[in-house]
């Protein structure tokens, strides 16, 4: 798609400069997109490169090298370490010369705007902090919302006060939904500057994937050696235990429609991680022989399981977002989500898209199940409806909300 912008207003190019962890492989084509804008000028700093390199993912447990290019088609630097780092944490990655880069080196010129990803890092406040003195404008984006986990009076008072000084270091914040939107809104007060910038995925390559993938569909159903006539019911994320899809597999047993039967749809898990094994002994303590475990798969291999789901169900707790949504409604499939996904308010209506849950009630997920595959008409006009959704949360509100975050804090650049 052509950039939003193709003429360089008078006021010439911005310099924006992207302070993050590492190369992730949901902003890598964000990124490419952003630098196809002919008035701003990217540069990515990553603190560390091990994502490239490959590494163990802790989540799933297993070791992770993304068959997507993650570098590609924008300007991008690593930031020296002050020491090796696999992984991200409040001092790891851990890097200096930022403020050297945000100044400009070798006659280049200053930074007009730095956009900061997260802020519970010493690397991101660093970042922070060199903006302000260099009096250059920062953005602000970063997951967190208010339903997070539970944590006592004395961490809230804490928390409060470095965000009430947080705020005086920022000059918009860019929110990834609506419940992020509340957090800022909660913490930096009604009327501090806020830019949507929706947390999306690469739709145009979720949905050419989803159709490329219709014709293995009957091979993948073959190879895993289940009944195509029978509905599917897909989890796939880190098998970690808040993504309870333990829960699933209790609700999935309910559907049986007698105790000791096998339900009539089959369950894929996709993923891998600290629960798997707990879920495998659940499973071979029942008997069913409709569950399959297909471990950890790649970000390209992912709309291969998309496209035999009839729906798609992520029943965690304190999860931020959950871009596997985005994913999955590219595909034009039914989701169900507890009420603890944090994307759940921006793309899913319950009865609409698929279905809303409290999250840890199995007796509801259940019944979410029955209502979401009370017919196979039933799956298939949600995810319509879904496909039809996501449509609007896209890498083009993306730029739009970083335009004019950027047209606000530097005068710069047109909308």
């Amino acid at each position: 798609m052509p950039p939003l912008s193709s003429e360089i207003p008078s006021g010439g190019r911005v310099r924006l400069a992207y302070l993050v962890s590492h190369p992730i492989q949901y902003q890598a084509p964000l990124l490419r997109r952003i630098a196809q804008e002919a008035d701003i000028d990217l540069t990515v700093f990553f603190g560390s490169d091990f994502s490239v390199r490959g590494y163990k993912d802790e989540g799933f447990g297993v070791g992770v090298k993304w068959d997507v290019p993650l570098l590609d088609g924008y300007h991008h630097e690593f930031l020296p370490q002050l020491r090796q780092t696999t992984g991200v944490g409040v001092a790891s990655p851990l890097n200096h010369g930022i403020f050297s880069r945000l100044r400009g080196r070798n006659d280049a010129q200053p930074f007009d705007a730095l956009w900061v990803h997260g802020y519970a890092t010493i690397n991101a406040m660093h970042g922070i902090i060199a903006a302000n003195a260099l009096g250059i404008p920062v953005l602000l984006r970063a997951e967190s919302w208010l339903r997070d986990r539970d944590r006592s009076g004395m961490k809230l008072a804490i928390k409060g006060l470095f965000l009430d000084m947080l705020k005086h270091l920022v000059d918009a914040t860019l929110p990834i939904g609506s419940l992020n939107a509340a957090y800022w809104s909660h913490y930096f007060g009604e009327d501090f500057p806020q830019f949507l910038m929706p947390y999306a995925v690469d739709n145009s390559y979720f949905q050419q994937r989803a159709f490329a993938a219709r014709s293995g569909r009957a091979a993948l159903l073959a190879d895993l050696d289940l009944d195509p006539r029978r509905p599917v019911i897909l989890f796939a994320s880190k098998l970690q235990h808040r993504k309870h899809c333990g829960d699933l597999l209790e609700a999935y047993l309910h559907l049986a429609p007698a105790p000791g039967a096998e339900p009539f749809p089959s369950l894929i898990i996709v993923g891998d991680g600290e629960a798997r094994a707990e879920l495998e002994a659940r499973v071979a303590a029942t008997g069913l022989k409709s569950v399959r475990f297909c471990g950890f798969r790649n970000q390209s291999e992912l709309p291969r399981f998309f496209d035999i789901a009839s729906v798609f169900v992520l029943p965690s707790q304190h999860e931020p977002w959950g871009l596997i949504v985005n994913e999955v409604m590219n595909a034009g499939r039914a989701v169900i989500v507890s009420d603890d996904v944090g994307c759940q308010p921006d793309l899913i209506t319950d009865g609409v898209e698929g279905a809303i849950f409290p999250a840890r009630d199995v007796a509801a997920l259940t019944d979410a199940l029955h209502r979401v595959l009370a017919t196979p008409e039933t799956a298939a006009a949600m995810g319509q409806r879904a496909l039809e959704r996501i449509q609007s949360w896209s890498f083009e509100e993306d730029v739009r909300g970083l335009r004019r975050a950027l047209a606000e804090v530097t005068g710069k650049i047109a909308v």
